[in-house]
């Protein structure tokens, strides 16, 4: 009797096992087996937060693709926290680890010169080029390309409010919910209101600041406050539904970003952009298992697939937004399409035909590159991460204490 027992419990372990290979993320359903090969992830907070949402899916993805297994550390803040949780992952075996949010970056640099043998990626980050480590490295994408094609979503929109009498054509104002003042956001909501002013002349922006790229409360009440000063559609950088859910609530059409927030807003929800980081990953991840070199600062854009628009919400767009949205892409794809052509927009009146960026940070933050080339702000070029950081004209800063 007790023989038949023990052959029923070690069948059942083996079918456990069995199983857990099947559905790990060591498992794909091209049949890919588990390498044996680890990857760490270090995100800023969970998969409540859509911008970490969208790492963490991705994350999986790339580790489902490849056959390797995923090691995901959440809610881990921009600290020693973050040294801690890439010292934790290297001890579980990890072959290469990656963070998601900007103030990773010097505690990522440190875990990387006590960890030669393991390697770092960093997203966002900016010192990568200069720091000359081996195992360091930076990554991003041209998702300016991503907002400035959502921005002719909103534009079209705003032409069809405009054309049905909801508006005149000088309330064309947009609302915009950003976390901080850094370049990221300073180019992002720059490339959206070009976007959107390329189909909607007279549209101009406002834009007020959280200083938290994760407060529900406090996207809801900059939404709200954005509406209540006669912005008539809004988007924004900041990773909550706080913003999308206050538009829904008074019918304001929304463009979202890092994901679709349409189930949650069916009435205002009209596109959105983000970064798909499976290609990055599945690059870094693939040269760290055969040894090869990883670029130190790795740039995504629409023709790698890591710059995407999610299906666009027919029901609220205006009609030909999908055309337009693809003709503008073609363009940006040829290099036809300069987002930031200086042509488009001025500074205090003045065209901008010169202009030293922030490219090679430092404790200073001194201007140091030239940035201007053939007529056009070059984003992405001299670094992967943001370096826009010029306010142009038609757009109004409503708080800039962070």
């Amino acid at each position: 009797m007790k023989k038949k027992v023990l052959s029923l419990v070690l069948a059942f372990m083996m079918i456990f096992a069995f199983s857990a290979v099947l559905t790990g993320c060591g498992g794909s359903d091209d049949g890919a087996e588990d390498s044996g090969f680890k990857v760490g992830f270090i995100c800023l907070h969970d998969e409540n937060s859509t911008y970490d949402k969208n790492f963490i899916d991705a994350a999986n993805a790339a580790c489902e693709n490849l056959g390797v297994e995923a090691v995901i550390k959440t809610n881990i803040p921009e600290g020693q926290e973050c040294y801690d949780a890439a010292a934790e992952l290297v001890d579980a075996g990890c072959g290469i680890i990656f963070a998601d949010s900007f103030g990773h970056e010097d505690f990522m640099i440190q875990a990387a010169k006590d960890f030669p043998d393991v390697q770092f990626c960093h997203s966002t980050g900016t010192k990568a080029h200069t720091e000359g480590l081996d195992n360091y490295h930076n990554a991003f994408a041209s998702i300016y390309e991503g907002r400035y094609l959502a921005g002719i979503a909103a534009g079209m929109k705003i032409n069809e409010m405009i054309d049905a009498g909801d508006i005149t054509a000088d309330q064309a104002k947009i609302g915009y919910v950003g976390a901080f003042t850094y370049a990221e956001v300073v180019s992002g909501y720059t490339s959206f209101f070009l976007g959107a002013r390329s189909v909607c002349e007279s549209a101009t922006m406002e834009v007020t600041f959280t200083g938290s790229w994760y407060d529900e409360a406090l996207e809801k009440e900059a939404a709200n406050k954005l509406m209540d000063d006669g912005c008539i559609l809004i988007s924004q950088h900041a990773d909550s539904m706080g913003a999308p859910t206050a538009c829904e609530k008074k019918g304001v059409p929304n463009v979202s970003y890092n994901g679709s927030t349409q189930d949650a807003c069916p009435n205002t929800f009209i596109v959105s952009s983000r970064i798909d980081w499976t290609p990055y990953y599945e690059y870094a991840i693939d040269a760290a298992m055969n040894g090869e070199a990883i670029d130190a600062d790795w740039t995504g854009n629409l023709e790698t697939g890591s710059v995407v628009l999610t299906d666009i919400n027919e029901d609220v767009a205006a009609e030909g937004t999908a055309d337009a949205i693809e003709e503008a892409k073609a363009k940006l794809e040829s290099g036809e399409l300069q987002v930031f052509d200086t042509a488009t927009f001025t500074v205090e009146g003045k065209a901008l035909d010169s202009y030293k960026a922030d490219v090679d940070t430092d404790a200073d933050y001194t201007a140091d590159t030239e940035v201007i080339e053939d007529g056009a702000f070059m984003e992405s070029k001299f670094r992967s991460a943001p370096y826009f950081d010029v306010q142009i004209d038609g757009i109004k800063l409503l708080d800039q204490k962070f």
